[in-house]
């Protein structure tokens, strides 16, 4: 039986968590159980009840980062390389060290690479970049020096985005070790599209944050209720964003057509997403874009069509009238025209629904991202059941 650690030291990010890299991280090792694997969980951050399908993973907790002053936490997440390495080597042997990236980490690459074993790291954003604008980084010479030093060790980076692989390529790592691999679902846990029931519904899934412009949705949707008075808004998430979000509804005359869930487990999400009659991914133009929205994907999924800001790669992700539209970013009044396209056309979101089901079912799952890892690493999937 193959065995892979998975290492995540990550601060922000809890393990059994409903934030979308807490799904991205859990999907991953659900494939990678659902090959025969033996998987290992490292992180601080273990707390919750794991689902009933990854209870086979073993879990080891290290040591927490408390929150405080930007200094001190700095110097924990530098420490837990140490709890890393003696952790690994503890619990080991291993076939394969897979690690998410994290601020001030190194040491599961190192240990990969002292040890001859295959290594991969996971890239979702330019954390030290993101870090810098959005939060508060202390001791960015030593973030930047030990990211250059697990970028280097690992013998694969695999990027979710084409702009998060130019990152790793600029931190140091040679071109022919750094891949790109979009976030993907899981089609378990998307069995029925949706049925388009009830009043015509925008929603939106993920977490409250200024960069999702979830502002510029809620005055798109007061511009589409003028013509559309039945129409509703569904905001499945939470975060430091939702009071000012909900001010502003309310301000807008809308608050009572809109409904803010809060966060959810991942196991309601599809349920919630059944509600909606089309999905949306909206960035501001004024921020890089860099990201691989997970929601794309799950609303794809859930047989939504989408509509999504024209930043970036975005819009590629999409095919245009065919699986969703594209507008331009920080344009309410664009989005609110596409928008009562839609509604105004429900022949039009079904076949668009149904074509994004078939073709991210049929070509970006979680399965066949692990195929591809374990292929990039040097390891046959084919090893994982017991095949000789």
């Amino acid at each position: 039986m193959m065995r892979i650690a998975y290492v995540s030291t990550d601060p922000g990010i809890p393990v059994f968590g409903c934030k979308g890299a807490s799904v991205h991280l859990q999907e991953m090792v659900r494939a990678f159980l659902a090959k025969g694997a033996e998987v290992t969980l490292f992180s601080p951050r273990m707390e919750g009840v794991p689902p009933q399908d990854l209870t086979a993973a073993r879990q080891h907790s290290l040591p927490p980062v408390l929150k405080g002053d930007a200094d001190a936490r700095a110097r924990d997440q530098i420490a837990l390389n140490r709890d890393v390495a003696q952790t690994l080597e503890a619990q080991g042997p291993f076939d394969l060290i897979y690690e998410r990236h994290a601020l001030f980490a190194h040491a599961a690459m190192d240990y990969a690479r002292k040890q001859h074993i295959p290594s991969v790291l996971e890239v979702n954003a330019p954390l030290i970049d993101e870090q810098s604008r959005h939060r508060s980084l202390e001791r960015i010479d030593d973030a930047l020096f030990l990211a250059c030093r697990a970028f280097a060790a690992a013998k694969q980076v695999v990027a979710v985005s084409p702009q998060v692989a130019d990152y790793a390529r600029d931190m140091g790592t040679p071109a022919d070790r750094v891949t790109v691999e979009p976030n993907a679902v899981n089609p378990a846990r998307f069995p029925d599209p949706a049925k388009f029931a009830d009043a015509f519904c925008v929603g939106f899934l993920g977490t409250l944050k200024p960069w999702h412009d979830v502002s510029l949705i809620i005055h798109a949707f007061a511009i589409l209720r003028q013509t559309m008075p039945t129409a509703k808004l569904l905001i499945v998430g939470d975060g430091p964003e939702r009071r000012r979000l909900t001010v502003q509804a309310d301000a807008a005359g809308v608050i009572d057509a809109v409904h803010f869930t809060g966060a959810v487990p991942a196991e309601q999400v599809p349920s919630w997403l059944a509600r909606m009659h089309v999905g949306l991914a909206t960035y501001r133009g004024s921020d890089p874009f860099y990201f691989s929205p997970l929601k794309l994907y799950e609303y794809m999924a859930a047989g939504l069509p989408s509509v999504v800001s024209r930043v970036g790669t975005l819009p590629d992700a999409i095919e245009e009238g065919k699986t969703g539209l594209s507008v331009p970013p920080d344009d309410a009044e664009a989005l609110a025209a596409a928008l009562a396209k839609l509604a105004n056309d429900p022949g039009m979101v079904r076949a668009m629904g149904h074509t994004a089901r078939a073709r991210v079912l049929a070509t970006q799952t979680w399965d066949d991202v692990a195929d591809r890892v374990l292929l990039r690493a040097g390891l046959a999937p084919a090893r994982m059941d017991g095949a000789a």
